[in-house]
């Protein structure tokens, strides 16, 4: 009889496109890998995996092996959230990943509620960017993950997810304290079209957004700095080295020597939480959702 956890291995293979792929996305060493693969191949009585240059490709036993596999772990996927949704309560573990200022701004209070509202759930966050968090959501690594848009620039997302918004989330222009624009009730980005400019790390989806947005504008923008964290943004404004986008969830207050000002025609991002609609039923997604709305509610107060 075929082992669940090896066909969950070999599924992780599938996903991942190399051994160390799964090992890193399963929290497991490579050599658990290979040996666990090697039991399912004598189970199987076929080769699964075969060397390609310096990795591995699956078989056509192993294609066609890792097609059911990922059939029997969504059927059990939907046993788990019937189950959980016939006992009626938020039970058992659930992993969460959120983008960083979303992590800051809006997980303390929404995983505080859920701690103190269903003690039986076990609740674990990482901080993930959205590109990443929505393929680990796919992979079946994580149950549910907060993720945002631009206002101008849609996230793309594969089908087979449930979407929930949560907040739209302004974002200002932020701007060392003695620009010329400091002080103003609105500013356009046209008025920093020579200015240099503080962004997150090249290849990130609010990256790429910044550079659509500008140019879109008509600005060639002159890069100085790359940071992913906003704080450090902010930090590097208040230094008088360049102007960057600041969204104000999870902002907390200005660093000296930094101003903001709204842009004419606002910058939103749509902030939201997806999760896979094989688990939609399952309370504790149902829980985690409704935690997060309220943090969300919770910040006009």
């Amino acid at each position: 009889m075929l082992n669940l956890d090896r066909l969950r291995i070999l599924h992780a293979v599938a996903r991942h496109g190399s051994v160390s792929g799964a090992a890193e996305g399963l929290h497991v060493t490579t050599s658990a890998v290979s040996q666990q693969m090697a039991k399912l191949e004598r189970e199987a009585g076929q080769q699964l995996l075969a060397k390609n240059g310096r990795g591995v490709r699956l078989t056509d036993a192993g294609r066609l092996l890792a097609g059911h596999a990922q059939r029997i772990l969504s059927q059990l996927e939907l046993a788990e959230a019937d189950l959980e949704a016939h006992r009626g309560r938020a039970v058992g573990e659930l992993l969460l990943a959120a983008f960083p200022t979303a992590a800051r701004g809006l997980f303390p209070d929404a995983l505080a509620a859920l701690r103190t509202d269903h003690p039986h759930l076990r609740v674990r966050m990482r901080e993930v960017e959205p590109d990443a968090s929505v393929r680990m959501l796919v992979r079946g690594d994580v149950d549910l993950a907060v993720v945002l848009d631009w206002y101008n620039r849609p996230l793309s997302l594969p089908g087979g997810l449930a979407k929930q918004p949560l907040l739209d989330d302004p974002a200002d222009v932020a701007m060392p304290a003695d620009h010329p624009r400091a002080g103003a009730e609105t500013v356009e980005l046209a008025d920093f079209a020579d200015d240099e400019w503080i962004s997150w790390p090249d290849g990130e989806f609010c990256h790429e957004w910044l550079l659509f947005t500008l140019r879109g504008q008509g600005i060639e923008p002159k890069l100085c700095h790359t940071a992913g964290e906003h704080h450090t943004q902010l930090a590097l404004v208040g230094a008088g080295l360049g102007v960057a986008v600041a969204p104000r969830l999870g902002r907390g207050p200005l660093p000296e020597g930094v101003a903001v000002a709204p842009v004419r025609h606002p910058m939103k991002r749509h902030v939201y939480a997806v999760w896979r609609e094989d688990a939609d039923r399952r309370p504790s997604i149902r829980a985690a959702v409704e935690a997060l709305r309220a943090a969300a509610d919770g910040m006009g107060d």
